[in-house]
C-alpha cells in the first residue's frame, strides 16, 4: 500500500478517526500494532505472519539475553542468526535459485511457481535493522528490553516507517509508544506541509524523471554526453523518490502524534564523502556508523600493536560501505557502488582534507563542492546501471555520438534543471523568508495544483521499497 494512493488515503483517514477516539494508550498501541499489520498484509498477507513470528521471537530472545547472562551470547548470536539469515535468504536468493532449482531437479524434486518466482517482502531490510539495532543494544546493555508485546511489535512495525523507514533507534520510538498522546492542533499545522511536499517530489519530479530516465538506462548504447545526463536526471529522481517517502513517513507519523527522524539535509550540497554520508539517509548512515564502523575501529585500536596504523583508519570506513552496498541489494553494481565510496572515504582521509578545515573562500569551495558533486553523480551511475559491464562499456563509445544523442542528451539535462528547480525554489524560500510569508502560500499553491495536475501519470512505487 504505497502513500500516494487513495487506497492508502481512505486507509489513513479512518485510522486517523479512530485512533483519536481511543483514550488509552494502550488501547491506541494495539489499535495501531493492528492497523501496521493490515498496512503490512495488505497485498501478500503472509508478509505480515513473516514480520509477526520473527517479531516475537526477537522479544523473547532479548527478554533472555537481559536475564540470562550465562546464556546472553548464544540468545543473541541466535538472533543474529536469525535475523541475518531470513534477510539473506530473500535478498540474496536470486543470486543462487538457478543452482538451487537445478540441484532439486537432479534429486527429483520440481520446485513450484511460488519459490521459483520467490519475492522479497517489501520493508524486509529496514525492519531487520530496527530489531538488529534494538538486540544489539540489549546485548551491550545500553538498552533495558520492552516487557510489552505491544509495543516492541509497534515498534517494529510502525507502519508509517515499515517499507522504507526512517529506521528510528528503540530510544527514540519506544518511549514515545509508550508515553500518552492526546490530539494537538499543531499535529496537522506542522504535518500538512510535509505530505504535501512529499507528494508534490513523488508524483511531479520523481515519477515525471524517472520514467524517462529508466529508458535511458535500458539502452545497450550510450555516448558520454546521455550517459552523464541519464547520472544527472536519476541523482534528482533518487533524492525527490526517497526524501518523498521520508517526508510523507513523517508527516503521518506526526498526525499520529510522533515524531521520528529526518532522513535528508540537502546531501548534494556536501563537500567531502564523510559530509554525504551525514545528510544522506541520515538513519541508515547513523545504524552503519554505531553498530558497525565503530565496533570495527574499536576492536582494530585495542589490538593497535598488531596493525598498521593505515589499516586502522581504512578498514572501517571500506567495511562499513561494503556493508551499506550489499544492503542495498544483490548485484555487483551494489557492492562496487559501496566499496567507491568506501575508497573515496579513505582517499579524502589520507589527503588530509575535511568538511572543518578546507578553504572559506568561496571560489575555493565551489570547485571543491563540484567535485565532490561529480563523485556523487558518478556513484548513482554505478548504482543505477544494469550491470558494471553496462558502466564499462561506456568508456568504449564516443563522448558525444549522434545528433539524435545529442538531442536526447539536451532534453535530459533540461528536464533535470525544470523539476530541479521547485526543489532549489523551495530551500531559497526556507531560508530568507519566514515559513508563513505569502511567497510560501504561493509556493504550496502552484505545487499543490502542479500535483493534481500530473497525479494520473504518476508511478505509486517508491525506488527504496526494492531494497
Amino acid at each position: 500500500m504505497s502513500f500516494t494512493t487513495l487506497t492508502f488515503a481512505t486507509f489513513f483517514l479512518v485510522v486517523l478517526v479512530i485512533y483519536w477516539q481511543l483514550r488509552n494508550t494502550q488501547a491506541k498501541n494495539i489499535f495501531l500494532l493492528i492497523t501496521s499489520y493490515v498496512f503490512y498484509g495488505w497485498l501478500h498477507p503472509w508478509y505480515a505472519i513473516l514480520l509477526g513470528v520473527s517479531t516475537i521471537a526477537d522479544h523473547q530472545l532479548a527478554w533472555g539475553i537481559y536475564k540470562k547472562e550465562k546464556q546472553a551470547r548464544t540468545l543473541f548470536f541466535l538472533s543474529l542468526f536469525l535475523n541475518l539469515g531470513v534477510l539473506s535468504f530473500f535478498k540474496y536468493f536470486n543470486f543462487f535459485r538457478e543452482d538451487l532449482i537445478a540441484t532439486l531437479q537432479n534429486i527429483g524434486i520440481e520446485p513450484g511457481y511460488y519459490f521459483i518466482n520467490l519475492v522479497l517482502p517489501f520493508g524486509l531490510s529496514f525492519f531487520t535493522l530496527k530489531k538488529l539495532g534494538y538486540m544489539i543494544d540489549v546485548f551491550n546493555k545500553r538498552l533495558v528490553p520492552t516487557k510489552s508485546l505491544i509495543n516492541f511489535g509497534l515498534f517494529v512495525a510502525f507502519f508509517p516507517q515499515l517499507a522504507a523507514g526512517p529506521i528510528d533507534k528503540a530510544q527514540k520510538l519506544i518511549p514515545q509508544i509508550e508515553a500518552k498522546r492526546e490530539w494537538k492542533t499543531e499535529y496537522f499545522s506542522s504535518s500538512w506541509q510535509l505530505i504535501l511536499m512529499g507528494i508534490f517530489k513523488k508524483v511531479v519530479i520523481a515519477s515525471s524523471i524517472g520514467s524517462f530516465i529508466s529508458r535511458l538506462f535500458a539502452m545497450n548504447s550510450l555516448s558520454g554526453t546521455i550517459a552523464i545526463a541519464a547520472a544527472l536526471g536519476f541523482t534528482l529522481q533518487i533524492l525527490a523518490d526517497f526524501s518523498a517517502y521520508t517526508d510523507l513517513s513523517r508527516g503521518v507519523a506526526r498526525l499520529l502524534g510522533f515524531e521520528t527522524s529526518e532522513n535528508f539535509n540537502n546531501p548534494y550540497f556536501s563537500l567531502t564523502p564523510s559530509d554525504f554520508w551525514d545528510r544522506w539517509h541520515i538513519t541508515l548512515s547513523h545504524w552503519l556508523r554505531d553498530y558497525i564502523f565503530f565496533p570495527i575501529r574499536r576492536f582494530l585500536m585495542r589490538r593497535k600493536e598488531r596493525y598498521p596504523n593505515w589499516i586502522i583508519q581504512s578498514a572501517p570506513p571500506l567495511i562499513t560501505m561494503l556493508v551499506s552496498g550489499v544492503w542495498h541489494g544483490a548485484g555487483w553494481t551494489y557492492v562496487i557502488w559501496g566499496a567507491y565510496y568506501g575508497l573515496l572515504i579513505v582517499i579524502y582521509q589520507a589527503l588530509g582534507i575535511h568538511k572543518n578545515n578546507l578553504a572559506k573562500s568561496s571560489v575555493k569551495s565551489f570547485f571543491v563542492w563540484l567535485i565532490m558533486f561529480s563523485w556523487i553523480v558518478f556513484g548513482w551511475l554505478i548504482f543505477s546501471a544494469p550491470s558494471i559491464g553496462w558502466v564499462i562499456d561506456l568508456f568504449s563509445h564516443p563522448f558525444i555520438g549522434s545528433q539524435a544523442q545529442i538531442i536526447i542528451a539536451t532534453i535530459t539535462f533540461t528536464m533535470t534543471i525544470f523539476y530541479t528547480a521547485p526543489l532549489l525554489i523551495k530551500m531559497a524560500l526556507d531560508k530568507y523568508f519566514h515559513h508563513n510569508s505569502f511567497l510560501h502560500t504561493l509556493y504550496y499553491v502552484v505545487i499543490t495544483l502542479m500535483t493534481i495536475i500530473y497525479i494520473n501519470s504518476a508511478t505509486p512505487d517508491f525506488i527504496y521499497f526494492q531494497f
